[in-house]
């Protein structure tokens, strides 16, 4: 015998009310969430690879190797002897091999030109992961609200870095130049971080549900989080003038510490061979560097104020995540000084960007658990 019926029961929805709730767009594509998550991990790590082999590149003198830009039929390298030589005839006509290689042999040649071609191939197959990557999403329409725009923008991004690129590498090929153009190249690898921040901070959002983001930026630390956004600010413009450092290997013509040689202030800091004076902050590796030092003295010691706030905060997560900027922050400055008494050598000079990439994530996860705290529980023994 069938239940009675409520009277506040429509006729024709018996069972209805033993249905389970169907979420709208937000909540529905739960799996889209993680997938979407999944896939801007991979660019993430692809991203983070690709500096890594840029500073490579750029350490081993290797950037100039390809004077042509062809991001098609360029994937294919040279396949045979005739394609060799070719290429080194076309790099025979640079200034870097006129000026200073003048005595490569073929097979160092190939070894310079492996490292550039691996970081352009890098470039294309993270290309593709972005392509294939939205296409699927988008055509599945699996891609929750709001989240369009944002994975256009990673690859608008992506595709600017591409053209950037080769700006960067132009400004070498002309002229009297042995090395690309400092000022390019940071800004080459600015917007890598640029974009390394917009996956990180995607994937830092897209790691909760809308609902406890809500929840949480209720909670939010303003304060904090403002004064994270500045130190996240100022962290960037370390890397910036980091990347004019490398630009014309200003961390080798100093190797002392505290001191620069023996003075505070270099000699003829503002001296450039038949430029202006305000060429010395991109051209003079003395003002260079002291800019760059000074710099990250001053970061390191907003990063402390910053740290005493952070360790205040109510939520455990929180106290944790400014606790491990402030251990990274003492690990990159003392990784920057043996940069300088180590002549910039190539372990400890990429050890050094890498350490940079570290610091930046976590800086950036600081400041989005500023902004979205999670709530502490015994339970989980977060509380």
């Amino acid at each position: 015998m069938a239940g009675k019926r409520s009277i506040f029961e429509e006729v024709g929805t018996a069972g209805a009310a033993s249905a389970a709730p169907r979420g709208g767009l937000i909540d529905r594509p739960r799996g889209a969430r993680r997938g979407i998550r999944a896939w801007m991990i991979v660019l993430f790590l692809l991203v983070v690879t690709m500096i890594a082999v840029g500073g490579m590149t750029r350490l081993t003198d290797s950037g100039l190797s390809i004077t042509e830009w062809k991001p098609v039929t360029g994937a294919v390298p040279p396949l045979n002897a005739e394609d060799w030589a070719t290429e080194f005839e076309k790099y025979k006509a640079t200034p870097e091999f006129s000026l200073q290689n003048t005595a490569m042999s073929l097979e160092e040649f190939k070894i310079i030109y492996w490292w550039e071609w691996g970081h352009r191939q890098l470039g294309r197959v993270i290309g593709l992961v972005w392509a294939v990557g939205f296409a699927g999403f988008a055509l599945s329409r699996a891609i929750p609200a709001g989240w369009t725009r944002r994975m256009l923008l990673v690859g608008a991004l992506g595709g600017l870095q591409g053209a950037i690129g080769w700006w960067m590498v132009s400004s070498g090929l002309e002229g009297d130049r042995v090395d690309v153009a400092s000022y390019r190249l940071a800004t080459h690898l600015g917007l890598a971080f640029v974009i390394l921040g917009f996956l990180a901070w995607y994937v830092f959002l897209l790691g909760r549900s809308e609902a406890d983001l809500l929840q949480a930026r209720r909670v939010g630390e303003r304060k904090l989080f403002g004064m994270t956004t500045g130190l996240m600010h100022f962290a960037f413009l370390q890397i910036v003038l980091g990347a004019l450092v490398a630009g014309i290997d200003a961390g080798r013509g100093f190797p002392t510490w505290p001191l620069m040689n023996g003075q505070f202030f270099p000699a003829d800091a503002f001296y450039v061979p038949g430029g202006a004076w305000w060429q010395a902050f991109f051209e003079n590796p003395g003002l260079v560097q002291f800019v760059h030092r000074m710099s990250g003295y001053l970061l390191f010691a907003f990063g402390v104020v910053v740290w005493l706030r952070g360790r205040r905060s109510v939520h455990p997560v929180t106290r944790r995540a400014y606790h491990a900027v402030m251990a990274m922050m003492v690990v990159q400055v003392a990784i920057g000084i043996a940069t300088v008494l180590l002549l910039a050598q190539m372990h400890v000079a990429i050890t050094h960007q890498i350490g940079a990439v570290i610091l930046w994530v976590l800086i950036l996860r600081a400041r989005h658990l500023a902004a979205y705290p999670v709530a502490g529980s015994i339970q989980k023994g977060t509380a």
